[in-house]
């Protein structure tokens, strides 16, 4: 029968600055109010390890993916991150695909490994498939998804990954009424039924626009809700930030292993 604590702990001691012990992840959240499905990096019921939120003061959805001039943002990300550090967090991510653009300014801000972003996944995935095939990258929305974005992350221009835009052309009603503001209603709300078709056939349509797909990258928090449904429909690879979130922990608090010879 299984211990019921961790044999190997025998002594503790404290750890500079940290003021919690026994933490898993701290995610830095953006500044707006709107509800997330479990799954979603913004609600934390459904992750199998601890979990810490971060409200980064003064960015919302507009100044971090439409505004051209980021450098406002840098400095609340960079205290946030921060705070999470020193709450004692293994690890540190964010809840947006679009914080990718200070993935190296938070790096060297900090002294635990950063993951700004799901698309910190995108140059594995392309070494997982090879170069005969692409690796689709769907993003909230594509004409914010500049260069500079996926260069903070390793994603080298012209190679091989193929870029969508799931809320271009308006099919993603659900999506917007949580994060588009001129579109969300007062009380920000979604149908989970009807978010995960529309989503669904949008991440279906796109993999049969590019027959060589050979995995898919989800960048926004709240497109994993829906990541087992897609996946059900064209049954290739499929990275998320559920996916990345798993494999934070496992490199910050790896597992022991348990069996028998």
């Amino acid at each position: 029968m299984r211990s019921q604590r961790d044999m190997g702990i025998r002594h503790i001691k404290a750890r500079k600055n940290h003021r919690c012990y026994g933490m898993g992840l701290g995610i830095i959240i953006l500044d707006e109010v709107y509800p997330g499905f479990p799954g979603d990096v913004r609600n934390a019921s459904a992750y199998p390890f601890p979990i810490q939120y971060e409200i980064v003061k003064g960015v919302d959805i507009p100044r971090l993916v439409y505004e051209e001039d980021k450098a406002p943002c840098l400095a609340p990300i960079q205290a946030a991150a921060k705070n999470l550090e020193n709450m004692g967090c293994r690890a540190i991510a964010a809840e947006c695909g679009y914080f990718a653009y200070f993935q190296k300014e938070i790096a060297a801000h900090v002294d635990v490994p950063v993951f700004m972003s799901s698309l910190l996944q995108v140059p594995w995935a392309q070494q997982l498939v090879g170069p005969g095939k692409v690796v689709g990258v769907l993003a909230a929305l594509k004409q914010y998804m500049t260069d500079a974005r996926l260069q903070a992350v390793g994603v080298q221009p012209d190679s091989n990954y193929v870029l969508g835009g799931a809320m271009d052309d308006g099919r993603c009603e659900e999506f917007e009424n949580l994060w588009i503001g001129d579109k969300r209603p007062d009380i920000p709300q979604a149908h989970y039924d009807k978010a995960e078709q529309e989503f669904v056939g949008v991440a279906v349509d796109f993999y049969r626009s590019h027959a060589n797909m050979g995995a898919l990258v989800l960048e926004c928090t709240g497109f994993q809700v829906f990541a087992r449904a897609v996946q059900r429909e064209i049954d290739i690879p499929v990275f998320s930030w559920g996916t990345l979130l798993d494999y934070a922990y496992s490199v910050t608090v790896h597992r022991d292993f348990y069996g028998h010879v």
